[in-house]
């Protein structure tokens, strides 16, 4: 984590020999700590040294500290026509078979949305139901098979698409089901929908922030730390018990696992150590399906809690 000490140091040596600059943020961004610069879209900044490739020493308002270089530019005007070949490239990978396989073969994330729509049956009886990211259209499927909606609305950008009507058409509901290969964004659908549904888990909350606090329970090596998620599905209507998906390492394996955050050198910890910190997660602001986790840690040793064990990491999240 960079400290008070760091900050001045940094800040002496900028007065000595850095050339301000002044660049204008594109993206909104808020400090994770005291050593850090908050702002907002627009907003002019003084970078007076280029600390890092990823972190540069600003000031805004009379105030210096750490701006993510990402997130500032020369202007806010875009260099280029919009880069379509982001949506391009993501929504090619979902165009695979072999991708959907995985998906389709995940028992515990199939079966948990099975037996969501089978609870809601009648719930979902009559109504207009839009299926966001349709995919190879289980959802649709489940849905126009056991809740005899009015219609439903299967939309997807990638290819799949034409595997899905394919699919939709032989399981014989192409009465029901309309597939639309479009972005949900572009989307004209032929009139209002009743009820959203969608799996669309897998690239966690964006500027989302966290707390860690736990305990070491028996003395070794902390190599880093581990994430996953767990959803709850709310029943609608009636008192039925929750259905709960997943994907902690205690339970059955998903295809989305866990991801590991390894640290750069392993630390020595022992039994009744408490490790605190902080979890930070931001979208890049220029590859926007791509983001960044900023992890905080400290470890506090019970034996000499006067000298912790501090570091952070942030690591790249490629889509």
């Amino acid at each position: 984590k960079v400290g008070e000490t760091k900050e001045r140091d940094d800040e002496d040596r900028v007065k000595e020999s850095a050339e301000p600059e002044e660049l204008v943020a594109i993206a909104d961004y808020t400090a994770v700590d005291e050593t850090q610069l908050s702002f907002c879209r627009g907003e002019k900044l003084l970078v007076l040294r280029r600390v890092t490739a990823e972190w540069w020493w600003g000031e805004r308002e009379g105030r210096c500290g750490y701006i993510p270089a990402s997130y500032v530019m020369q202007s806010l005007e875009d260099p280029e026509p919009e880069d379509t070949w982001q949506d391009e490239e993501y929504f090619g990978s979902y165009g695979a078979l072999r991708l959907h396989l995985e998906m389709l073969s995940d028992q515990p994330r199939t079966a948990v949305y099975h037996q969501v729509i089978l609870q809601h049956k009648e719930f979902l009886q009559d109504k207009v139901i839009l299926d966001v990211g349709c995919g190879t259209g289980i959802l649709s499927l489940f849905c126009a098979h056991y809740a005899r909606p009015r219609a439903v609305y299967a939309v997807e950008a990638s290819e799949m698409a034409q595997h899905t009507k394919q699919l939709v058409l032989h399981n014989g509901f192409a009465d029901k089901i309309t597939v639309f290969q479009q972005k949900v964004e572009d989307v004209t659908l032929p009139g209002k929908v009743d009820v959203l549904v969608s799996e669309w888990m897998g690239t966690c909350l964006l500027k989302m922030k966290g707390d860690l606090c736990f305990c070491i329970r028996r003395s070794g090596t902390l190599h880093g730390f581990s994430a996953w998620f767990s959803v709850e599905f709310q029943s609608v209507g009636e008192d039925r018990p929750q259905l709960v998906l997943s994907t902690g390492p205690t339970d059955p394996t998903t295809h989305w696992k866990q991801t590991l955050f390894m640290l750069d050198e392993p630390l020595a910890v022992r039994a009744g150590d408490v490790v605190t910190g902080s979890i930070v997660l931001q979208r890049n602001p220029v590859w926007r399906r791509h983001m960044s986790v900023t992890l905080s840690w400290t470890v506090t040793s019970e034996k000499d809690p006067t000298s912790p064990k501090v570091g952070e990491k942030t690591f790249p999240i490629w889509r």
